[in-house]
C-alpha cells in the first residue's frame, strides 16, 4: 500500500514537472529574445507562438506539447497501483500535465491553454478520440478561422468518443473535467467571440 502511494506521488509530480516545461516560452525566448507572455494573447502555446514565428513554429511547439502530454500518461499506464484497473493512475498523470502546462512552476504558475498537452493526454488514453478532435479542429478551425471556438469544440467530442469507444470511465470522467478546465481557460476567448472581436488566424 505504502509503495502504491510513492508510486502515485511520484507520478503526478513527474508528470506535472513534464508538462510544467514551458515549451513555447522556451522557443520564443532563445530564438527571438522575447517573453512570449507580453505578446499577443500572454499565452505560451502554439497559436501565440505563430504570431511571433510563424507557422513553422506553431506546428513544432504543437507537437511538443503534445508529446509532452502523451509520455506521462503513456508511463504512468504501465504501473501497477490500486485501481489500476479502473484507469485512476494515468488520470492523475494527465490532470497533473494540464495543471503544469496552463500553471507551470517555471514561470510563476503561468502558461497556455493545455489544448496541446491535453490533447497529447487524449492520445495517449484513447487515440481514436484524439483522431476526432484533429478533425473536429480542423475542419471548425479552417471555416471560422478561430483557433479558439475550434479548440473549445473539438475539446468537447472527447468524453462522447469515449464513452462510445468503450473507455474506462475514469477515462471518460477526465475527458469532462479536461473540457471543462480547458473552456475555463479560453473564457476570454469566449467572451470576445461573443463580441465578435476574437482575433481570426490563417493557417
Amino acid at each position: 500500500m505504502i509503495s502504491a502511494i510513492v508510486q502515485t506521488f511520484v507520478t503526478i509530480v513527474i508528470a506535472y514537472i513534464i508538462g510544467s516545461i514551458p515549451t513555447g516560452y522556451l522557443i520564443v525566448k532563445h530564438f527571438k529574445g522575447e517573453d512570449i507572455r507580453k505578446i499577443g494573447s500572454g499565452s505560451t502555446g502554439a497559436t501565440n507562438v505563430k504570431r511571433v514565428m510563424g507557422k513553422k513554429w506553431f506546428f513544432i511547439t504543437l507537437f511538443l506539447d503534445m508529446f509532452k502530454g502523451m509520455l506521462p500518461v503513456l508511463l504512468a499506464q504501465h504501473f501497477t497501483v490500486a485501481f489500476s484497473d479502473w484507469g485512476v493512475l494515468p488520470v492523475l498523470a494527465a490532470v497533473a500535465v494540464l495543471l503544469g502546462h496552463s500553471k507551470s512552476i517555471f514561470l510563476g504558475f503561468t502558461g497556455g491553454k493545455s489544448v496541446a498537452s491535453g490533447v497529447g493526454t487524449i492520445l495517449a488514453l484513447n487515440w481514436i478520440a484524439a483522431v476526432v478532435f484533429g478533425i473536429v479542429w480542423v475542419a471548425i478551425t479552417k471555416t471560422t478561422k478561430f483557433v479558439s471556438l475550434g479548440s473549445i469544440i473539438a475539446i468537447w467530442s472527447t468524453p462522447l468518443t469515449m464513452f462510445l469507444t468503450g473507455s474506462p470511465i475514469a477515462y471518460v470522467a477526465y475527458a469532462v473535467v479536461g473540457a471543462i478546465y480547458i473552456t475555463y481557460l479560453h473564457r476570454e476567448n469566449v467572451q470576445r467571440l461573443i463580441k465578435g472581436v476574437e482575433n481570426k488566424t490563417e493557417f
